[in-house]
């Protein structure tokens, strides 16, 4: 075999498509169509002097020191493929990659990111076609064969790749050049996270699962932590997402506790809002019925209880499959169990040469991770022995094994094993007990534990308060490690350098967050127990979480809601933690305080049973029963959550307990609020009593300088004035109304106060403005995937559709509002004059029956994009 190039070089994959359908196509044959493919490979490797690193079935591994002469390659044998008598079976197309980076030597093979960027780039690509990275088209681009071009093809997510990796297609004249878009992670619909490292090995246990797959619908990964279990789980969904019609879909489990919060994970996941008055599963049931997908739910065991769930699910959707990864057997109807095995580690009692020892999987992963730390890292003649038993004293656990490659940062291999040891025999003589597995993998956290100083460890276990990971601030807050003697960014480095913290990138450009694996963070809460520092860490998180919820409050209705939105989102199991912490230590006023703050946080991104089920529990605290402003504040949010589910029986009960509760603290402010809260409930039936509670919270607001009090008072009291048609005087007290919420940038109040200027200006035959405002709310509300507002601006277009003679239209328009309406809820329904009528009706006078019906389930089946495209079309168009 020549030498292996080192240093710059450039990687080219190549590998048959189809070729299990080849297989049962050509039957014996199949190995003459194998060999004449490798020849024409070889040919054209060796003319361009290029190497062959491997190969491995029909695929090769080919290495170049030179990016030209890779091209070169490709495109000659890419023309010697398409040249070649196939005769008589059909002809083979060949997928090829190529990607310039470092060539780091492992034995007889490369390790490192740019080894895998290349294979990925590979598999993008169809039969017939070469892939080029853009970090190879920036060095060919002006040396390229005659005859050969490159079209850009944008930016693609690649599996196991952190960012979008911008891709070329080489253009071969007189060889086909249409192809479908590259076979990447934007192909089907998915939310499957990016990985930040490579992906080693397992191709026996991915094969055996994807088989399985193809005939079980419930397919559970088993095994002890640190097995690799959420990885392989992951690994698979990836390579198989092309399969799915509908895509493949990534639910963790890990920051959930409680089994009843398992439907309403899944249903974020899916992104399936909840819809007001239905249980949050039948809304993900429906929304599942008719898709063909995968669903990957990852850690199940601590939510066992919450089985029966994927039971539903997968008996409601007739296509749907599910993969779940659990250290338990669920014990479902239908669930095939598969343990996932250890990689497989070389026995160094029998110490094969170095080239075999580089094919073991376990000596892969400890060589690839510790390269990523060390560039310079190979298995040598010298540590290979210590290698080999680094990985077999860790029976091929993948964390376990990650754990210990970071240490070649600061030690050879030969100085890991020893140490290694020590810590395993400690261990060993303290917790018998366990399963062999456990006590490997809780050697290796514990040896990497046991290299932190003392402050370092507190620092690792007062994190593991942290559910579902943490940013920078929130450490220094919550864990106070300035007052145990250490910086926090210093000490999170040192957690990030020995593997005991991750690291996650935002996709955002928010700042970055940081997490523990599970099974980490379990052994460090352990620590954390087994220390003096619990209590005050739990008080100071809980703290923090319940402060952050009131500081988000003013925030989630204003111009920086979006961002706010998705803080709350991200910290959502914090949150969690804090208010059930609250609970249990009795501080019913934080707890209080901190609910009434978060209701709109939970109305406007779909977690209204859960926000229900906080504030029954909440309200019903005993020493939480005092006449306060926090009760008050609660009672309000609860009402909040209640309106908007459609139950204003309930509603009226918590508003009305509220501004007794004002009337009783005597405070203007608070009486004003509670007025006008309780008014949207009574309006409903007495719209005059509703209008004497709306003009006392004026003069209330008024007297105490509320801006925002006044608005949104004066927007309820155009009821009357609707209501008889006056609409002239409507439409002046509107735009007063939405001057106010532009000067102060209430964004939501001003997208809803659009809606009920637009009605007016329509019905006052001011039909440019109604179609101004009505636009402009759409846009609000789309800003942060408000559904329930979008559904009410396309009713309140299709009131003007009809008004315009677009009656089709009103319908359609009308038919996608309902649509969501079904999705989401709608609206808890039209207020004092505005949005009252029925514009499918009003349009359907105007159309024979067939059209109506058949533009009403036009609509009906609309996407939100769809129809937001006919809401913005100009009459006429």
């Amino acid at each position: 075999m020549a030498e292996l190039p080192t240093g710059t070089v450039t990687f080219l994959f190549t590998d048959i498509e189809g070729s299990t359908r080849l297989l049962q196509e050509l039957g014996d044959r199949y190995v003459l169509v194998q060999d004449e493919h490798a020849a024409i490979v070889r040919q054209a490797t060796a003319e361009a002097g290029g190497v062959q690193v491997s190969t491995e079935g029909d695929s090769f591994f080919l290495v170049f020191p030179n990016p030209a002469g890779a091209v070169r390659a490709a495109v000659a044998a890419q023309r010697g493929l398409a040249t070649h008598d196939w005769s008589p079976g059909p002809r083979v197309r060949v997928r090829m990659g190529l990607h310039t980076g470092e060539g780091v030597r492992g034995g007889d093979n490369y390790v490192g990111i740019d080894v895998n960027r290349a294979a990925r780039i590979a598999a993008a690509a169809h039969g017939g076609q070469v892939i080029l990275s853009d970090a190879t088209r920036g060095l060919v681009e002006r040396s390229l064969p005659d005859g050969a071009s490159l079209r850009d093809l944008g930016e693609h997510r690649l599996k196991d790749i952190a960012h979008p990796e911008h891709l070329h297609d080489l253009v071969i004249e007189g060889l086909p050049a249409d192809f479908p878009p590259p076979r990447t992670l934007d192909a089907r619909p998915n939310n499957l996270p990016l990985q930040l490292t490579s992906f080693v090995g397992r191709e026996e246990p991915i094969a055996e699962i994807r088989e399985l797959l193809g005939r079980t619908r419930l397919l559970t990964l088993t095994g002890a932590g640190g097995t690799g279990k959420s990885r392989l789980a992951l690994q698979v969904a990836t390579e198989i997402l092309t399969e799915y019609r509908d895509g493949s879909f990534f639910v963790d489990l890990s920051p959930v506790t409680d089994p009843a919060l398992v439907p309403s994970a899944i249903a974020q996941a899916l992104g399936v809002p909840e819809v007001a008055g239905r249980p949050i599963l039948e809304a993900v049931k429906t929304h599942l019925h008719d898709q063909e997908l995968l669903l990957v739910v990852d850690n199940f065991e601590q939510v066992a209880a919450a089985g029966s769930v994927v039971e539903e699910l997968l008996t409601a959707a007739p296509k749907l499959k599910a993969l779940v990864t659990s250290r338990v057997v669920l014990s479902l109807r239908g669930e095939q169990e598969y343990a996932v095995p250890p990689l497989e580690p070389p026995d160094p009692e029998r110490l094969p040469d170095i080239l075999t020892l580089g094919r073991f999987e376990a000596v892969r992963l400890f060589t690839e991770r510790a390269v990523e730390v060390r560039p310079g890292f190979r298995v040598t003649e010298e540590n290979a022995r210590a290698v080999a038993e680094i990985t077999a004293r860790l029976d091929g656990l993948p964390l376990a094994i990650e754990l210990a490659a970071t240490r070649t940062k600061v030690l050879t291999p030969e100085q890991i094993l020893p140490r290694l040891q020590k810590r395993f025999s400690i261990l060993s003589s303290r917790v018998r007990t366990l399963p062999e597995r456990q006590r490997t993998l809780r050697g290796a956290i514990a040896w990497s534990y046991d290299l932190l100083d003392d402050v370092e460890r507190r620092l690792f276990a007062r994190l593991s308060v942290f559910i579902g990971g943490w940013t920078l601030e929130a450490a220094e807050a919550v864990c106070d490690p300035e007052g145990i003697g250490l910086d926090a960014l210093e000490g999170l480095t040192s957690l990030l350098d020995k593997s005991l913290v991750r690291r996650d990138e935002p996709a955002d450009g928010h700042h970055p967050r940081f997490f523990m694996l599970e099974t980490i963070r379990e052994f460090a809460q352990e620590q954390l127990q087994g220390g003096g520092d619990l209590d005050l860490v739990l008080r100071r998180h809980s703290e923090h979480f319940l402060a952050l919820a009131v500081e988000a409050e003013p925030h989630l209705t204003a111009d920086d809601q979006v961002e706010w939105l998705d803080r709350c989102d991200q910290e959502h199991a914090n949150i969690r933690a804090a208010l059930r912490w609250a609970i249990e230590a009795g501080a019913a006023d934080r707890a209080l305080e901190s609910a009434g703050a978060l209701w709109r946080f939970w109305q406007q991104r779909g977690h209204l049973a859960e926000g229900r089920g906080w504030f029954e529990e909440i309200l019903a605290m005993p020493s939480g029963q005092g006449r306060s402003p926090a009760r008050a504040k609660a009672l309000t949010g609860a009402a909040g959550i209640a309106w908007w589910r459609q139950d204003r029986g309930s509603a009226g009960a918590f508003y009305g307990e509220a501004l007794a509760i004002a009337r009783e603290l005597g405070d203007p402010a608070r009486i004003a609020e509670a007025l006008y809260n309780d008014a949207f409930v009574v309006a409903g039936d007495d719209l005059e009593s509703a209008t004497r509670m709306l003009e006392e919270s004026l003069d209330l607001f008024r007297g105490v300088g509320d801006e925002r009090g006044v608005a949104q008072v004066l927007t309820m009291l155009v009821m009357q004035d609707a209501q008889a048609g006056r609409w002239t005087s409507v439409i002046d007290s509107l735009e007063e109304v939405t001057a106010i919420w532009r000067r102060v940038g209430d964004r939501l109040h001003l997208a809803f106060d659009l809606v009920w200027l637009a009605f007016a200006h329509g019905r006052g035959g001011h039909r440019a403005e109604a179609r101004s405002a009505a636009l402009e709310a759409l846009e609000l509300f789309r800003e942060v995937d408000n559904l329930t507002g979008i559904g009410i601006v396309f009713t309140d277009l299709a009131f003007l559709a009809n008004w315009e003679g677009r009656h089709q239209d009103a319908i359609r328009l009308a038919g996608a509002s309902e649509s969501l309406r079904r999705r989401v809820g709608g609206p808890p329904g039209a207020i004092g004059g505005l949005l009252e009528g029925d514009p499918v009706a009003e349009a359907s006078a105007h159309l024979a029956e067939d059209e109506a019906k058949r533009a009403w389930q036009e609509g009906l089946a609309m996407s939100v994009d769809e129809a937001m495209a006919l809401a913005r079309s100009e009459p006429g168009a």
